[in-house]
């Protein structure tokens, strides 16, 4: 099995996920209601991973469990709760555009400067803003598993009791990865000055994921994989002297997170 990864923005990442990962591997117009994909015969609906779920609404959502198109609006579109609707930490972060840092450099420009010096330093301001981009928030992780193209072609070619064995083993490789990334790697970052200067790694109480399996590639052919998207958000848990158990949702992996006990 291989595993690759693609970093999810607030905002656009939100639309790569309706796009893409909870509709199949192909494209479509935002305006097809997203709940259709979960009808679409031989798709199978998202499902709920991650220890860190019993932690959000009231305790009901569980592993396996179905997730709506309203929980994934609300989790990785907004970073809130997707029971409760809740904000989940820090919201997530806005940056200037690059229109925005443009406009404000204009602005700051010597008065005094003549038409073809003026035009001359604009130019190069724009080109300066444009090479930078805009920053962007990250919502989440696109963790695409895949089985080995020979075990996806026998899958593809299989009875149905082999396609569910394989089935089975795939979505078992892809609990225990997920479990030793909430075990050996998930952990976020806190202190008074935020990601950029925060001061201690803590660990997180497990992760809050959505997987989605698919059955053939873009091309058509088959290729049994899965995305698991990883909100940004986690929920940590830090123990002091006296021994208070301090609980509280992170704005991200690599984020800030505060509260009281």
């Amino acid at each position: 099995m291989t595993v690759s990864m693609r970093v999810m923005s607030a905002g656009d990442g939100y639309e790569y996920l309706l796009r893409t990962v909870a509709a199949g591997d192909g494209d479509r117009s935002l305006s097809t209601p997203l709940t259709r994909y979960y009808a679409e015969e031989g798709t199978p609906p998202g499902f709920w991973l991650g220890a860190g779920l019993s932690r959000l609404g009231h305790g009901e959502l569980e592993s396996g469990g179905r997730v709506s198109e309203a929980q994934l609006q609300l989790l990785i579109g907004m970073g809130h709760d997707p029971i409760t609707g809740q904000a989940l930490g820090s919201p997530y972060r806005k940056y200037t555009s690059v229109q925005e840092r443009i406009d404000r450099r204009i602005d700051a420009l010597d008065d005094g400067l003549g038409p073809a010096g003026r035009a001359e330093r604009i130019a190069l301001i724009e080109a300066e803003e444009h090479d930078k981009g805009t920053r962007r928030a990250v919502a989440g992780y696109d963790l695409t598993f895949s089985v080995p193209k020979s075990l996806s072609v026998l899958w593809g070619v299989a009875d149905a009791g082999t396609q569910a064995l394989i089935a089975d083993a795939h979505h078992t490789a892809v609990a225990q990865v997920i479990a030793f990334f909430e075990r050996e790697v998930a952990t976020t970052r806190v202190g008074a000055a935020g990601p950029e200067g925060s001061v201690a790694h803590v660990d997180v109480a497990g992760v809050v994921a959505t997987a989605f399996d698919h059955y053939d590639s873009r091309a058509g052919d088959p290729q049994l994989h899965t995305h698991v998207v990883v909100s940004n958000k986690v929920f940590t848990v830090q123990v002091f002297w006296f021994n208070c158990f301090l609980w509280f949702w992170s704005g991200s992996f690599f984020g800030f997170g505060r509260g009281a006990c």
